[in-house]
């Protein structure tokens, strides 16, 4: 097995072990915040989501982090960061640094943010598979500083693992109850 169908089964099973951790967030729940918490299920799905589509766009080429959107219009919208709706984020509402509101018209529905993590992560893992082996070394703007291109994958991988995190915290949080029963 090469190393981009590693990385990219690599970020798959990321979305496999967090999406464990989606059950019992619906539409009455997905924009509460627990006492403590950081964030809700709406804002971390969204946020995962716009990171890696970022993400898939270094895979696909754009080395330079230009600021070109290449986001599904139908999944994102870029306005005030209030300005999301129940099919679309805004990307200002779930960029790094935003603060997630409880304003469920401002957010996708509960079923709409999985649909639109999945797509991210479905793009992202054909995005690896198709990049160009031997970019796969070369540096690529992330934020404020340079990474290799094929270490966004493991980032990405740690990314969601890290809002896996938050999420389980939520669950309890909220009373949820344990994934494991």
């Amino acid at each position: 097995m090469d190393r981009r169908e590693v990385l990219a089964q690599g970020v798959e099973e990321s979305r496999r072990l967090i999406a464990r951790y989606f059950r019992g967030f619906d539409d009455s729940n997905h924009v509460r915040q627990a006492a403590g918490l950081p964030n809700h299920f709406a804002w971390t799905l969204g946020h995962l989501a716009l990171m890696l589509h970022r993400a898939a766009e270094r895979f696909e080429g754009a080395a330079d982090g230009s600021r070109e959107s290449t986001l599904p219009a139908g999944d994102f919208l870029s306005g005030d960061g209030r300005s999301g709706d129940s099919r679309r984020f805004d990307t200002e509402g779930v960029c790094f640094g935003s603060t997630p509101v409880a304003d469920a018209r401002v957010y996708p529905t509960a079923g709409r943010c999985v649909e639109i993590f999945e797509g991210a992560i479905a793009r992202v893992a054909g995005a690896i598979r198709g990049c160009d082996e031997g970019r796969l070394d070369g540096m690529v703007k992330w934020g404020a500083r340079e990474s290799v291109l094929w270490t966004l994958a493991v980032r990405m991988v740690f990314h969601n693992g890290t809002h896996c995190g938050q999420l389980a915290d939520l669950r309890r949080g909220l009373g949820m109850g344990s994934i494991f029963g």
